[in-house]
């Protein structure tokens, strides 16, 4: 890449310290131009950057990242300055009239990728990491920048390499030193590489449920109090609440850590026979989230007890939490609907909220916790598509289409870290079989 770019780092606003990175083979001389010197690499040091009319911009610190050793592999400048709009204004216009121009969304985690300094897991780990809500999710990022998905896969493509050395040395090189039955070892390689894809697959999609968080449906009959449920546990006044049947017609969502875990929770419209259009839309998105949910939490009216919504109770299976809310007004509340154990909550005065937020959590972490080595659908796809060759490498009749199916796999693989290199294979066939010295 032969242009420099620049950016604001540090995100906008008025804050303490704002950084500016810069990136390419004009960061030095732009370096120079503003601060009127060179300054030692990797050193703080203090410097006052000027404009192109020797105006003092700001005064602050320093750092000089000559390339490869930097974060993107380029020539980097990182300014500490003051932060405001006034300083990021002067800092903007310095830059634009060194010819250097703002970077993209990405651009230096791209860089970063293209001049091997880090791989695309570790990239789409980053921009996790600053996403994070909760520890959960920051733990993750934190697994996948160590590099814990990269090695898995690196080491998925180590051993493909290592059965496509084998058959290409069953192709090319049958007049030397070859082990006898190299495709049957490679066959055993390969189904036992299979399992492991196929077993990391079905983890139930965790690392990106993780990352997305465990969707909840709040659903019921109307004024059984889905609303004020809702907002009890946001703490604040999130839905709109009235006596009046049919008040919530959209999905409105809340966004929680419980114990670490991001939770999503939507307050539906009510289950009825809709009166209008928008109304009858609203039962219809209500239904579709609570199919989509990872949890739901089915709301009953304790007053109205013994009659329990039909609705209601057809929503009730596996993943449901079933809530009897309204207990303050009523007498006992039976201990199980539909099988299911019941949670007893007054949404007006909070009581019995502990233990649904505590259900909330423990049903989050039933979803969310386990070890997951795919934190996105990329990831999975590619996988998946590498298993789909592995089987066809099964099924090949000929040993030349089987190497095939083999360099297929790696190349699916290879996109989940952006590295693909055909010369890993040579690199095992002249050090294992000794061929062409």
């Amino acid at each position: 890449m032969s242009d420099t770019i620049f950016a604001l780092a540090s995100g906008r606003g008025a804050v303490g310290i704002a950084v500016y990175r810069l990136s390419g083979p004009e960061a030095g001389a732009a370096l120079t131009a503003l601060i009127g010197g060179a300054i030692p690499a990797r050193v703080a040091t203090r410097g006052r950057v000027r404009d192109q009319m020797g105006e003092i911009i700001d005064d602050g610190l320093i750092l000089w990242f000559p390339g490869p050793a930097s974060f993107t592999g380029e020539d980097v400048v990182e300014l500490h300055l003051h932060g405001g709009r006034a300083v990021e204004r002067a800092v903007r216009e310095a830059l634009l009239a060194l010819g250097l121009r703002p970077a993209e969304p990405g651009e230096f985690s791209r860089r970063a990728v293209v001049n091997g300094k880090m791989d695309l897991t570790r990239a789409e780990a980053t921009a996790d990491l600053v996403a994070a809500e909760t520890a959960q999710q920051r733990r993750q990022a934190l697994l996948q920048l160590d590099g814990r998905l990269g090695r898995v896969v690196g080491e998925w493509r180590a051993r493909l390499v290592g059965v496509l050395a084998l058959l290409e040395a069953a192709i090319d090189f049958t007049d030397e030193d070859v082990p006898d039955d190299v495709t049957g070892t490679a066959r055993e390689m390969v189904d036992a590489l299979m399992a492991e894809m196929e077993t990391a697959l079905a983890d139930d999609r965790r690392g990106e449920r993780l990352r997305d968080g465990c969707h909840v449906a709040v659903i019921g009959a109307p004024n059984v109090g889905k609303s004020s449920l809702v907002n009890r546990i946001a703490g604040r006044e999130a839905a709109i609440v009235s006596t009046m049947a049919g008040t919530t017609r959209d999905i409105v969502e809340i966004h929680l850590d419980l114990d670490g875990w991001p939770v999503t929770i939507a307050d539906t419209a009510g289950l009825r026979e809709a009166e209008d259009v928008v109304e009858a839309e609203g039962v219809r998105r209500a239904r579709a989230r609570a199919e989509q949910a990872d949890v739901t939490l089915v709301v009953f009216d304790a007053t109205a007890l013994p009659d329990r919504d039909g609705d209601s109770l057809a929503m009730i299976d596996d993943r449901a939490l079933v809530v009897m809310n309204k207990i303050d007004l009523a007498g006992e509340v039976p201990a199980t609907i539909a099988g299911r154990p019941v949670l007893g909550v007054s949404a007006i005065s909070g009581a019995g909220l502990d233990g649904v937020m505590a259900a909330l959590a423990g049903a989050a972490e039933g979803r969310l916790a386990g070890s997951a080595v795919f934190t996105r659908d990329r990831h999975r796809a590619a996988t998946a598509m590498a298993v789909e060759c592995l089987r066809r490498f099964g099924a090949a009749p000929e040993v030349e289409m089987a190497a095939e199916e083999i360099r297929e796999a790696g190349r699916a693989l290879g996109r989940i870290t952006g590295h693909m290199d055909i010369e890993e294979v040579l690199d095992v066939v002249f050090r294992d079989f000794c061929i062409g010295k």
